[in-house]
């Protein structure tokens, strides 16, 4: 197995070819994109920012970081991972590397995770994009610790900044998928994942911080355009939360940490164990 960082990126104010000299990525109208001495490129250009610092906080990244190295989130790595990788497999007779974007990375743990499952399979090209700059600069940082594994791009799902059919897979991992990007860039046959809340995850922790729990919505989804459906799966399980600052970083990495009104967030300050369930939904989708 080899991992080569992903080759592919497009322009975001033209969706020219980038290609890279030196320390700089290019497109031919000769706009210019400088590769961070942390080994991102930051590909999100002013306009398509919806405010000064979008995404993730620095403190919502460190959260998660702590939260997921830990652990409690792996079996949820390890489906992903085998998904994955099974599509990577079906390429065996393609000379080019199996691409996979993770769109919406985080600090890069999925990804980090797939690499180190694919020790015995084929080769892969792996890239990272998060519009958080906090976010894609600790998935740098931890990726420089050893062989960089992934390229990293602070960018927008909006505008992905990758060429059009270039890509095996797409990740979204509890995040907004932007359907029309994810199938402009996948190649024909190629596979979206989708990791998406179930009804019943972390139910003890939003029961704790919520007055009431809104009903659960209906877990029927209308195939999108472009695509046919592959397969779906769940992982549900439960997991033991002991200490307030393994909570509080669960807390931290959600949304759940700013809907929840001040007596909420107390509540869950207040505990030094919790069990919550973890139920998530890998829904697999094929590019047609």
């Amino acid at each position: 197995m080899s991992i080569t960082p992903f080759q592919a990126l497009a322009c975001p104010l033209d969706g020219e070819q980038l290609s890279r000299s030196g320390n700089a990525w290019s497109c031919p109208a000769g706009h210019s994109f400088d590769i961070a001495k942390q080994g991102y490129i930051n590909l999100l250009p002013v306009q398509q920012k919806r405010s000064h610092d979008p995404g993730d906080s620095k403190a919502m990244v460190a959260a998660r970081q702590r939260f997921l190295e830990a652990g409690h989130y792996q079996p949820i790595a390890d489906a992903v991972s085998r998904a994955v990788l099974n599509h990577a497999e079906v390429q065996t007779l393609s000379s080019e590397p199996f691409s996979c974007l993770d769109a919406g990375c985080g600090e890069g743990y999925y990804l980090r995770q797939l690499a180190h499952a694919a020790a015995s399979s084929p080769s892969l090209s792996l890239m990272g994009l998060d519009i958080s700059k906090w976010a894609v600069l600790a998935a740098a940082k931890q990726d420089a610790k050893q062989a960089p594994l992934s390229s990293w791009v602070v960018g927008s799902n909006a505008h992905l900044p990758v060429q059009a059919g270039a890509l095996d897979s797409v990740l979204c991992m509890f995040g907004f998928p932007v359907v029309g990007e994810f199938a402009r860039v996948l190649k024909t046959g190629g596979v979206w994942l989708q990791v998406e809340a179930g009804p019943d995850h972390l139910r003890e922790l939003r029961e704790i911080i919520y007055p009431t729990l809104k009903p659960e919505r209906s877990s029927e989804v209308e195939t999108p355009a472009g695509f046919t459906h592959h397969s779906s799966e769940r992982v549900s399980y439960s997991l033991a939360l002991n200490g307030k600052e393994e909570i509080a970083d669960l807390l931290a990495m959600t949304p759940h940490l700013y809907r929840a009104s001040a007596e909420g967030r107390a509540r869950a300050a207040a505990l030094d164990r919790l069990e919550v369930t973890v139920d998530v939904r890998v829904v697999q989708w094929l590019r047609t």
